[in-house]
This record gives structure tokens, sequence and C-alpha cells, in this order.
């Protein structure tokens, strides 16, 4: 039986009698957009952008800029904090060695997932962080159902709570492309590998025949 991560979300939220603070693993600005939006009320922000699997220094370049511009445009007076590690990519392609020719949201993604999730709750464990989730779950072609067991195998692992969630819910996609929009943010059709970039140019080379 599927799980309404969203619904577990806010009955976490109802519970709360203190502003917490949160780590919030981003893969992009326009995706952690409409979760920062969401969530900054209640909880104090922190962006964590690790993504060793972006293509190339070039695009997790222009990412980074994007991810400050959200930020910037969002914040208000809420203090949201960014950590950037170093771009490693050597720790994605190393992790999913054997995969690469694994279809999007097969084998490869699930490694890719789980590398930054772990990153992710190892951080808000050093960082002594109330709680920490990630804005994967607002993309339509990822299984938040997955990301979530992931997460919650993971707070075992390292002891840091996991929020729950389910971003895509109550147009939180939507809300993404039209923040996207609104600021101007740079929106990648790809998810960030470069497997993805090429089964992304794939599709669009069939849609133009």
């Amino acid at each position: 039986m599927k799980i309404n991560y969203n619904l577990e979300m806010e009955n976490t939220i109802k519970k709360l009698n203190y502003k917490p603070k949160l780590l919030i693993h981003s893969c992009c600005g326009p995706c952690s957009s409409a979760v920062i939006e969401r969530l900054m009320e209640n909880f104090q922000i922190n962006i964590l952008f690790y993504n060793p699997n972006l293509d190339s220094k070039m695009e997790w370049e222009r990412r980074i800029k994007e991810q400050r511009k959200i930020i910037d445009a969002l914040k208000k007076d809420e203090e949201i904090n960014l950590i950037v590690p170093d771009f490693i990519p050597e720790e994605f392609l190393s992790v999913i060695r054997g995969t690469e020719k694994a279809p999007e949201g097969g084998k490869r993604c699930m490694r890719c997932y789980y590398l930054r999730l772990l990153y992710t709750g190892l951080c808000a464990r050093d960082l002594d962080c109330d709680f920490w989730t990630t804005s994967l779950t607002i993309s339509p072609h990822k299984d938040s159902q997955i990301i979530n067991k992931m997460g919650l195998a993971i707070e075992k692992k390292t002891g840091a709570k996991f929020l729950m969630s389910d971003f895509k819910k109550k147009n939180g996609f939507k809300r993404s492309v039209e923040l996207s929009q609104q600021y101007n943010l740079y929106r990648q059709d790809y998810c960030g590998c470069k497997f993805s970039k090429i089964e992304a140019e794939n599709r669009n080379r069939n849609k133009s025949l």
C-alpha cells in the first residue's frame, strides 16, 4: 500500500512547537524553489547542494548560480544558509559503475539517489539539524515511495531525523515552474548526469522527427 508522504509531513509539522533546524538536499534551484517557499514558515532552512552526478563543472556552476538566485529571492527576512561541498564527479561515477547503460529511473538512478541522500543525512547529523529532507520528491519523474524509504533507512543508519515528503503534491511541481518563470531561473531539461542528458537529447530528437 502506498503511503501519503505529504500527509506524513503535514502531521509532523502540526506537532511542532518550535522552529526546528532543517537541512534540505537540493538537486537544483528550480526544484528547491517551491520546497523552500512551503517550509520556511515552519523551519530554519539550510540548503545542501550536493550533486556530484552533474555532467560537467560548467553545469554545476550554472546550477549553483540559480540556487543562490532563488535563495536571495525567497529569503526576505529569513536566514537561509547554503552549503556547497566540492564538486567531485568521481564520487558519483564510482557508485554507479556497472549501471551506466541502465534506463532512466533504473538501478543507476537508485544508486545516485542513495549517494546524495546518505551524504545529506550524515551532514544533518554532523550539523546537529533537527530534520533533513530532499527536493527530489517534487519531480513527477521520481518515485516518492522509493525516495522516502531510502530516507527512513538512512535515518536509522545515521540517527538524523528524516522529514518525509512528497513535494509534488498540492501542485508543488506546478508552483516550482511558476517560481522559475517569475525569477527567470535556468530550468534544465535533464536530471543532471551525462546519461540522462543523452536520453533527453534522444527524446528531443525523436519529438522533432
